[in-house]
C-alpha cells in the first residue's frame, strides 16, 4: 500500500487489557496498519486479522511505524518511548506517564527535537459528563469555584477477574503500582479544569486486607494556585465501583457521579436542581474511541494535543508529591 499523509502505520507496544481495547478500537479506523509488540501468547486472533505481532521492538521499528502506543508496565513507560522517538514515532502513552522522574527530560528533549506529536492517555477527558462539567465552569455557571470533592473507589480483584491480582502491575511496586498512579485519572481532570497545584497533602497507604504491598487508599488534599482546594479519595477496595465529582462555586454546585451519569446544577439563584447532562444506556468504550480518533487526528494534522508529556509530568509530579506528603507527614510545595 502506498504511505500518504492519511495512511498511518501503527505500533502498540504491550498486549494487556488497555493495549486489547487500543487494538480493537484501531481495527475500526480506516487508512491504518498495525502492528502488536508482545511476548503474550493470545495472539492468535490478532493474526487471522491481518495484525503483523512481534516479540521485539527492534522488529518492530524495522517496520518504521509512524505512531507507538505505549501500553505496557508502567515501569517501562519512558524506556519504549525513547526507543519509539528515537526512530521518530509519534507518541501515545497510556496513563500515568512513568512511576519515576528517570529520563522524562531526556524524552522531552528527544521529541522536541524530532517534531513529534505527544499524548498521555487521560480517557476521562472523553467522558460526556465530565466534559459537560468543565464546560459548565468555563462559562462561569456557578460563579467563582471555591472547593471541590471527587471521589474514585474500585475493588481491585474485580478489575481483571481472569488474572490474580496479586500479581498484576496495579499491585507490585516495580511496575510502577499503586492507587495513586494506577488511578491518577481524577488528578489529571482536576488539573485540566483549575490548573496548576500549589500544595499537596495525603494520607497514603495500605490499608484494606487486600494481599498487596501498595498503597490502597489515598485521601488528599490539593490546593491550587487559582486558591481552589480539592478533596480527592482514591482506593482499590470499594463495592461497587462508584466515580462522583462535586463542584461548589458563589453560586451554585454541580454535581456527577458514574451511577447515575447525570450532571446536575444547582442553582442558588432558582434553589433548585437542574439536570444538564443525562447519559442513557453509557458504553464506556466510547471514551476511549473518542480519545483514540483526537490523537491521530492531532497527528493527521500536526496540531498539539490537550496532554502532551510535557502537560502529564505535572500531573506526575503532583502523583509524587501526593506519597512524599503521607510518608513525610508534610505539605508539600510544587
Amino acid at each position: 500500500m502506498t504511505r500518504t499523509n492519511f495512511y498511518l502505520k501503527i505500533l502498540v507496544v504491550g498486549y494487556g487489557s488497555i493495549g486489547k481495547r487500543h487494538v480493537n478500537n484501531l481495527m475500526k479506523l480506516k487508512n491504518v496498519e498495525i502492528l502488536v509488540c508482545s511476548k503474550n501468547k493470545d495472539t492468535d486472533q490478532l493474526k487471522k486479522n491481518g495484525i503483523q505481532v512481534y516479540d521485539s521492538l527492534a522488529k518492530c521499528l524495522d517496520e518504521k511505524p509512524d505512531i507507538g502506543f505505549v501500553c505496557n508496565v508502567t515501569s517501562l513507560h519512558v524506556k519504549t518511548a525513547i526507543k519509539l522517538a528515537q526512530s521518530g514515532c509519534h507518541l501515545f502513552i497510556e496513563k500515568p506517564l512513568s512511576n519515576s522522574l528517570a529520563d522524562i527530560n531526556r524524552l522531552i528533549t528527544l521529541i522536541r527535537k524530532k517534531k513529534l506529536i505527544t499524548m498521555v492517555g487521560c480517557n476521562l477527558r472523553f467522558h460526556k459528563c465530565i466534559q459537560g462539567i468543565k464546560k459548565e465552569i468555563q462559562n462561569n455557571e456557578i460563579g467563582r469555584i471555591i472547593s471541590v470533592r471527587v471521589e474514585s473507589g474500585s475493588y481491585l480483584p474485580n478489575w481483571h477477574p481472569w488474572e490474580d491480582y496479586r500479581t498484576s502491575y496495579a499491585s507490585l511496586k516495580k511496575l510502577g503500582g499503586g492507587v495513586v498512579l494506577t488511578c491518577i485519572h481524577e488528578i489529571d481532570y482536576l488539573c485540566w479544569f483549575f490548573g496548576n497545584v500549589d500544595q499537596v497533602f495525603s494520607f497514603t497507604g495500605k490499608f484494606s486486607d487486600l494481599e498487596i504491598s501498595v498503597e490502597d487508599l489515598s485521601a488528599i488534599l490539593l490546593k491550587f494556585k487559582k486558591n481552589i482546594i480539592a478533596e480527592v479519595h482514591l482506593d482499590y477496595f470499594q463495592q461497587p465501583d462508584f466515580r462522583s465529582c462535586k463542584v461548589i462555586g458563589t453560586k451554585g454546585t454541580i454535581y456527577w457521579d458514574s451511577e447515575t451519569n447525570e450532571v446536575h446544577l444547582y442553582d442558588t439563584d432558582k434553589r433548585k436542581w437542574i439536570r444538564k447532562i443525562k447519559l442513557k444506556n453509557y458504553e464506556r468504550n466510547e471514551m476511549y474511541i473518542q480519545e483514540l480518533s483526537y490523537f491521530i487526528n492531532c497527528v493527521r494534522n500536526k496540531k498539539t494535543t490537550m496532554n502532551t508529556v510535557n502537560d502529564a509530568l505535572k500531573t506526575l509530579q503532583v502523583a509524587f508529591a501526593t506519597k512524599k506528603s503521607s510518608s513525610l507527614n508534610k505539605i508539600m510545595k510544587l
